[in-house]
């Protein structure tokens, strides 16, 4: 474990704070600027490289402050390009991250919470406890580390961050939201927020309080099935969250920010892969205005369920599509190393 019980990690104060402690300890208020923009936009994991800061006022902070950051425990490369990162933070808990390279694109792909509590039935993670969830600074530590594999493997900056990695981002609100600002801010690392998307298995008051918080990333709902029976089945979560109430939380976040909404949907064979499922589909993308994302189903040892046939995928899509509805296909990237959607559990990482 870095820094001793009684360091507090600077990371989880404000700029505010910051300027309080160091006036207390007869030190300038602009060094608290000057600590907030090396944290914050230049990503320094210790005060050591702070150099604009003298070596007392570096020293004082080292003696009462500790900045905890991650570690890459474990990296692969797939065949396609797609780097998976095991990533070991200060405590000892591992999580993981994704960067997934496209013509078009780099995207980052994160975790919010070491496992995961809603036991969705197609997911890894799902089947890992909860173990605690993310600060705001390990979640800002992974894009930072993705976007610089991004620079190093591929020669492009980061374009995109998904929260769809371990964990359900919105039982993590006050964490991932602070990430983002420090993200997007123009004294962090300044990304446009239309270029994140958060992922969330569908949690209704938590959606309505994204429209009050007036965010401005994009959201995504893992759907999945429907109709309430399937869904219940794959998704314990809709047993309290059935799509009614979803509908009405995601009407209601769209009326109050305008931020475009994505339905994600696995296609599993023999499951939600009839033109039936499709019709369903279509009807709640007429309660919600949405895009679909139409995944392929990633196998996971814990599971059964298996990727619908290329036909019926076509025969699904096509019906969506002949009906208005903006479709896209997403192909799975990082399969060979587990790292594609659904696949995320720390296997042989420790």
């Amino acid at each position: 474990m870095t820094g001793l019980p009684n360091k507090q990690d600077i990371r989880k104060l404000t700029i505010e704070q910051i300027k309080t402690w160091m006036a207390a300890h007869g030190e300038k208020a602009f060094r608290a600027k000057q600590i907030y923009e090396w944290i914050w936009k230049k990503s320094a994991h210790s005060f050591d490289e702070m150099t604009n800061l003298s070596l007392a006022t570096r020293q004082l902070m080292n003696e009462h402050f500790v900045i905890h950051s991650l570690e890459i425990a474990k990296q692969q490369q797939s065949n396609d390009g797609t780097i998976k990162s095991a990533f070991r933070l200060f405590d000892g808990n591992l999580v993981e991250g994704v960067l997934i390279p496209a013509a078009d694109r780099m995207t980052a792909c994160v975790s919010s919470q070491v496992g995961c509590s809603l036991t969705c039935k197609f997911c890894a993670t799902g089947y890992m406890d909860r173990k605690r969830n993310l600060d705001a600074s390990e979640i800002y530590d992974q894009v930072v580390t993705i976007a610089r594999q991004a620079e190093g493997s591929f020669k492009t900056p980061l374009t995109n961050i998904v929260y769809m990695g371990m964990g359900e981002p919105l039982l993590n609100y006050a964490n991932v939201l602070q990430s983002i600002e420090h993200i997007t801010s123009p004294e962090g690392l300044n990304m446009s927020p239309k270029r994140i998307t958060v992922s969330t298995a569908g949690i209704a008051k938590m959606i309505k309080k994204l429209g009050d918080d007036q965010v401005r990333f994009r959201l995504a709902l893992s759907l999945h099935a429907a109709n309430d029976e399937k869904r219940n089945q794959i998704m314990p979560i809709n047993e309290s969250n059935s799509l009614d109430n979803l509908a009405e939380a995601l009407n209601y976040f769209y009326a109050k920010t305008g931020n475009r909404i994505t339905f994600e949907y696995i296609v599993f064979n023999n499951f939600n892969d009839t033109l039936q499922d499709a019709k369903e589909l279509w009807d709640f993308t007429r309660r919600v205005p949405a895009r679909v994302n139409i995944i392929e189903y990633n196998p996971i040892a814990e599971a059964d369920f298996k990727n619908t046939e290329a036909d019926r995928l076509d025969k699904f899509a096509a019906y969506l599509e002949d009906r208005g509805v903006s479709v896209h296909v997403r192909r799975s990237r990082g399969k060979d190393i587990d790292a594609a959607c659904g696949q995320l559990a720390n296997k042989e990482a420790a």
